[in-house]
C-alpha cells in the first residue's frame, strides 16, 4: 500500500519536531497546559447527525485540557489547543484556535486569549456517514478564560467556566472547567482522536493519518504508554 506524499510530507516534519523535544521528555505537541476535572452537558442537536454521543442529551464527567501548540511563554500569540476525554465512550476530542469561514476553518490560527474559536480542523464522520465539523467558542454569560495559563486557572476556579460545544453551526451542549489536575497528572496524559473514537463519531481524512503518527511518536518519546484513561 503506498504512502500518500501528504501523509509522508508531514511524518518528516512531526518527526523533527519530536526529535527536537525528545531530550525534554515532554509533549512534543502542546507542551504547555493545565488539565482540570469538568463535566460534558449535552442537551442534543436540534436535526440529528447520526452520532450518539451528539444526538442524545447526556451529562458526562470529562477531562478539559488547555494548551498552547509551540509553548509560547505568557500571552504570547499561539495556536491554542483544547482537548476533552469522555472516558465512559472512550473518545478523546481535540480542537485548536481554527478560522470561523469555509476554508479557514481547516487552517490552525495563533490566538492571544484561550477564550477563542476552536474547532477540529478536518471533518468527523458519523453513523450516517454524513461529515461534520465540531467546534467550541466562549459562552457570553462564563467568566473570561483570560490569555495565559494561570487565568484559565482563576476562571476554573469560579466554578463557572465553560465553553460552548457546535456541531457544524447547530449548538449542542456545554463543557465546564472543574478542579485543576496535578501536574503530574496533566503529565501522563496522553490524548489520541484517531484511536479514541467511536464507530458513529471518527475523524476522517488524508490529514488524519499524519496525526496518527504524531500522537503516537509523542508518546514514545515521552516514554509514556499508548492511549487509554488517564
Amino acid at each position: 500500500m503506498k504512502t500518500s506524499p501528504l501523509i509522508a510530507a508531514a511524518a518528516v516534519v512531526l518527526l523533527v519536531g519530536a526529535r527536537a523535544q525528545r531530550s525534554r521528555h515532554q509533549r512534543s505537541l502542546h507542551p504547555a497546559g493545565r488539565s482540570f476535572t469538568g463535566r460534558l452537558e449535552i442537551w442534543g442537536v436540534p436535526a440529528p447527525t447520526g452520532s450518539d454521543l451528539l444526538d442524545k442529551p447526556g451529562d458526562y464527567p470529562v477531562t478539559v485540557r488547555v494548551s498552547k501548540g509551540l509553548g509560547s511563554r505568557g500571552s504570547r500569540p499561539d495556536v491554542l489547543g483544547l482537548a476533552i476525554r469522555i472516558p465512559g465512550r472512550d473518545t478523546d476530542l481535540l480542537l485548536s484556535t481554527a478560522g470561523t469561514g469555509r476554508l479557514t476553518r481547516h487552517l490552525p490560527m495563533p490566538r492571544r486569549r484561550f477564550d477563542a474559536h476552536y474547532g477540529t480542523i478536518t471533518a468527523y464522520r458519523t453513523g450516517t456517514d454524513r461529515k461534520i465539523y465540531l467546534a467550541a467558542a466562549p459562552l457570553r454569560s462564563a467568566p473570561p478564560l483570560g490569555g495565559t495559563l494561570d487565568t484559565v486557572t482563576a476562571a476554573a476556579l469560579t466554578g463557572r467556566a465553560q465553553l460552548v460545544l457546535f456541531a457544524d453551526d447547530q449548538p449542542f451542549g456545554t463543557v465546564s472547567f472543574g478542579p485543576l489536575l496535578p501536574p503530574s497528572t496533566d503529565a501522563d496524559l496522553a490524548f489520541d482522536p484517531i484511536r479514541n473514537s467511536t464507530a458513529d463519531l471518527h475523524p476522517t481524512g488524508t490529514i488524519h493519518g499524519s496525526r496518527a503518527l504524531a500522537y503516537r511518536l509523542s508518546q514514545r518519546w515521552r516514554r509514556r504508554p499508548g492511549p487509554g484513561p488517564a
